[in-house]
């Protein structure tokens, strides 16, 4: 490991100016390549004290052995010589977007003296019109037979033709009329040039006008009694628009643009792309790259937009890129992108209509795409168990932890303090033995004291059940209930893993060691997932960022803390949804809903006569006496006001549904946790820990 101060060279040395720095190591391989609107400034921000840099950050500063820059004019040439020098040396530390696959282009070979159409992948080629990505070949392959009838293109091989030109036998599709067949001299180079471009145009987006202009000679056609030529007409706006159907119209006639949306964690983040032609979507792409080095969102925007447009240039770079966030700064990434088309571009994040809407699609293909990259690497056998012996050699285990428990601590600023336990086995979600807990031992707020709580009477709960049913005596009957079910804490992990450094894993040990618990492995995730701590040591063990190990880790935390806050917040909704009607003795669920149905709100109940309360099915006087007096005793809610107008709003609108769609479909965790389903992913966090 280098020490920074070594290498770092004199504040006079470095220009304040725009310009691009590498890194190098030992080697003097390039391992980080960035750009800087000053010098100085960005290259005095890695040579700071190591602990105060970003974990990343710190690796490649002490990876590095030597560091050395280019000065530019503007921050567009920075820019440009930053993607170049990516490019060029594949740094180990840069953000690296890279295709999941080789995606398929609908390609025109303009270049040539017969124009052909065909799907080509791989590096783009000087004077080729590419249209795409596709998905898949055959959606290719699809469009084109339905526009080859309007447009009889040229589509095969420079063999094929040439042989079709010495014999002067065209293929089959020029003898069924999706083909001019040049090969035979039916139509000039020129006349065919035009099919060509036409063909281009249309993909191109501007569909509409060649579509009319099809129809008007279609009618032509037919006012002159030209009845075959007007069907053929006819049949060919049907091709046309039989191919327009395939891509659906999302935003208004005659938009090209490019949406960006992203997904990430702390390891990984996805991209995906959609590209609008003539307000439909011609083409879908999509990477997924770990975060080796520490970027915003804003900074995977950037390297998307390099990664895009690095090599483009006019009409292949839209008028208008919709992002979900900007670069900082966005200008010169602007002027770049204008640059590449030609003319001014527009870099915005859409706030509202068709476009948002839009992006809110991509959105979800990004989060899917990030989901399935992760269940990709979940499911395959050999990588979970490749991850398990990871980890049992990173934290010096006797054997791979089959069964790893992880646990979570959750409130909203100290309320509602829960905590979550999530099982593993062999590398994958046992949902059905997941647990909460709701910390009763102190009230406020104190992950670490939180944490020492929760393990304790999990593992006291453990220890019963072993006690009870006697684990070596009965075997594995001893582990289970009558109906066969597993006991609720009667197997004991190989591993617990607790969201948190050096406090956190110090509280779970000393839990562990209290009740005399010593074959469990214990180890904590930092907040930024690259740092796994174990009790007694000073220092944290660094899986390295390939690691399968670590990705499992951050999966387990993960959903850890998923199914942590999902409990805190439902646990806080129902707070929030209290009624005066639940300190009454013995009223169940079904009776508080048909005495809510029956009066239509808490108001006119809290003014109803006990005989008027009688009156609804299944409750009696005694109850009903119950009722009124709980109600009298609780003090009515202050009235709603309508905040626009400022009028005060009775209680009738919003007489309250709160006993028709509470019913609990999960069991209230007790002192020592329930089992529960597992919710829907946290989709914000705030403040909520």
């Amino acid at each position: 490991m280098a020490d920074p101060s070594s290498y770092r060279p004199k504040p006079g040395q470095i220009p304040d100016s725009p310009g691009v720095y590498k890194f190098r190591d030992e080697h003097r391989r390039v391992i980080y390549v960035g750009k800087a609107k000053s010098l100085r400034q960005r290259l005095a921000s890695y040579f700071q004290d190591l602990a105060g840099l970003h974990p990343r950050t710190r690796t490649m500063v002490t990876t590095a052995a030597s560091v050395e820059w280019t000065v530019v004019s503007t921050e567009v040439e920075a820019l440009q010589l930053e993607y170049s020098w990516i490019k060029e040396f594949d740094p180990r530390f840069n953000v690296k977007y890279r295709d999941d696959k080789s995606y398929p282009y609908l390609a025109v070979t303009m270049n040539e003296q017969f124009p052909r159409v065909q799907v080509m992948r791989g590096q783009k080629k000087k004077g080729v019109r590419y249209f795409g990505p596709y998905g898949h070949a055959w959606a290719i392959r699809d469009t084109v037979d339905l526009l080859l009838r309007v447009f009889p293109v040229r589509t095969c091989s420079a063999g094929v033709f040439k042989n079709a030109a010495r014999t002067g036998r065209p293929c089959l599709l020029g003898y069924i009329g999706k083909c001019s067949a040049p090969c035979v001299e039916r139509v000039s180079p020129e006349e065919h040039r035009e099919l060509a471009e036409e063909f281009c145009d249309f993909m191109a987006g501007r569909t509409g006008t060649y579509i009319r202009r099809l129809e008007r000679r279609m009618t032509d056609a037919a006012e002159e009694m030209e009845y075959e030529r007007a069907a053929r007409l006819r049949d060919d706006i049907e091709a046309l628009k039989k191919a327009m159907e395939k891509s659906a119209v999302v935003l208004a006639d005659a938009t090209d643009a490019d949406l960006i949306a992203l997904a990430e964690d702390e390891l990984e983040a996805a991209v995906q792309i959609f590209h609008v032609r003539g307000g439909r979507v011609r083409g879908q792409r999509g990477w997924v790259t770990d975060k080796v080095e520490a970027v915003t969102t804003g900074d995977l925007v950037e390297h998307a937009l390099q990664q895009l447009y690095g090599e483009e240039t006019g009409d292949s770079v839209p008028k208008e890129v919709l992002v979900p966030a900007l670069p900082e700064p966005v200008e010169p990434v602007q002027e770049w992108l204008a640059e590449r088309r030609g003319s001014n571009v527009s870099l915005r994040i859409p706030q509202r209509g068709d476009k948002k809407a839009l992006m809110e699609t991509v959105q979800r293909n990004a989060h899917q795409a990030l989901g399935l990259h992760k269940t990709k690497r979940a499911s395959d056998l050999t990588t979970r168990s490749r991850a398990l012996e990871e980890i049992a050699e990173a934290l010096d285990l006797d054997s791979a932890p089959l069964r790893i428990e992880c646990y979570d601590i959750s409130h909203l600023q100290g309320d509602d303090v829960v905590a979550s336990m999530v099982v593993f086995e062999d590398g994958l979600q046992r949902k059905g033995e997941y647990r909460r807990f709701q910390i009763k031992g102190f009230e406020g707020q104190d992950d670490v004291r939180s944490m020492h709580e929760v393990i304790t009477r999990r593992f006291r709960r453990y220890l019963a059940e072993k006690e009870k049913t006697g684990e070596w005596a009965d075997g594995e009957n001893g582990l289970t209930e009558e109906d066969g079910r597993p006991k609720r804490f009667a197997y004991p992990p190989q591993l617990v893993v607790v969201d948190g450094g050096q406090p956190q894993v110090a509280a779970a040990q000393r839990a562990l060691d209290e009740l005399g618990i010593d074959d469990i492995a214990v180890c904590g995730l930092a907040k930024r997932l690259e740092e796994v701590w174990v009790p007694g040591e000073d220092d944290p063990v660094v899986l390295p960022r390939t690691s399968e190990g670590l990705y499992l880790l951050q999966r387990v935390r993960d959903e850890a803390h998923r199914f942590a806050i999902t409990y805190q917040r439902t646990k806080r909704a129902r707070r929030f949804r209290a009624s005066p009607l639940d300190d009454v003795p013995g009223l169940g669920e079904t009776r508080k809903q048909a005495l809510i149905k029956h009066f239509g709100s808490v108001k006119k109940l809290r003014s109803a006569t006990i005989d008027q309360i009688c009156e609804v099915p299944g409750i009696g006087r005694k109850t009903a006496e119950s009722i009124a007096v709980a109600l009298a005793q609780a003090a009515p809610a202050a009235p709603a006001v309508n905040t626009a107008t400022g009028e005060i709003m009775e209680d009738e609108e919003f007489a309250t549904e709160e006993y028709a769609t509470d019913a609990e479909s999960e069991t209230t965790a007790g002192s020592a946790g329930e089992p529960v389903s597992a919710g829907s992913s946290d989709e914000r966090r705030g403040q909520e820990r």
